[in-house]
């Protein structure tokens, strides 16, 4: 028996990297999992590498009227959900002083706003006892140059899990944040120089970076009962980065 086995999940952002691997983990663990993108392509690709279980619906996670639509989506097709993981979000390193307004809109709008309707537009579809995971960063807990927006944009849900775990402990849902470190994921590779990923490299204690399949096996305990009597965590895996 899986895990996970006739569950159904919703994975927003799940064309790629963390998202994309625990999506595969899920579907190999019994569920039926929804992803989301924001490229038609990318998503086609995505649901072939997956291969069955799973349905994709393009859309972008700050757009409600594309939220509305995934969980429309969802509940025709299977009626209801027992794990929502709110992975979709980006940032960009910028320097105080040299941010732009469309820079602080943009990281805000998907990583905060966006976080916070997708757990909101599914509010109606979630199981009692269902879990609500969100991808973190822990660069909300460390003091890395040039990236306060981002660091700002994922901090806020270590806020909501903790109230939003009291508002819905009668129906026993629980909320987690997921917080992963540097991950080797296909973007990370597009945009990193031999420099650059030396440099992350360096402040991980196993002078490694994370792969995506790592961040699935946590998201796979968050969302299966082996985590049943965990609720309102942050869960950082970043390998120790910021436990120095």
């Amino acid at each position: 028996m899986g895990k996970l086995d006739g569950k159904v999940a919703v994975i927003t952002g799940g064309t790629s990297g963390m998202a994309l691997a625990g999506a595969k983990l899920f579907v190999d663990e019994g569920a039926h999992v929804f992803i989301t993108g924001r490229r038609q392509d990318a998503l086609d690709e995505a649901v072939s590498r997956i291969g069955h279980g799973v349905t994709g619906v393009q859309g972008d996670a700050a757009n409600l009227d594309d939220l509305d639509r995934l969980f429309e989506t969802v509940e025709r097709e299977k009626g209801s959900i027992d794990v929502l993981w709110a992975s979709a979000g980006g940032g960009e390193a910028a320097a105080l002083g040299e941010i732009t307004e469309e820079q602080f809109d943009r990281t805000f709008g998907l990583n905060a706003r966006g976080t916070f309707f997708t757990v909101q537009k599914a509010l109606r579809l979630l199981n009692d006892n269902a879990s609500i995971i969100m991808t973190g960063s822990n660069a909300s807990l460390g003091a890395f140059p040039g990236w306060s927006v981002y660091a700002g944009s994922k901090a806020a849900q270590q806020a909501w899990a903790r109230v939003w775990l009291n508002e819905l402990r009668d129906r026993r849902i629980r909320v987690n944040v997921l917080t992963p470190g540097s991950v080797l994921t296909p973007m990370q590779e597009a945009v990193l120089d031999e420099g650059a990923k030396a440099a992350f490299e360096s402040i991980i204690p196993r002078r490694q970076m994370g792969r995506p399949e790592e961040i699935a096996t946590v998201a796979l305990f968050l969302a299966s009962d082996d985590s049943s009597y965990v609720n309102g965590l942050e869960l950082v895996a970043d390998g120790g980065t910021t436990a120095l």
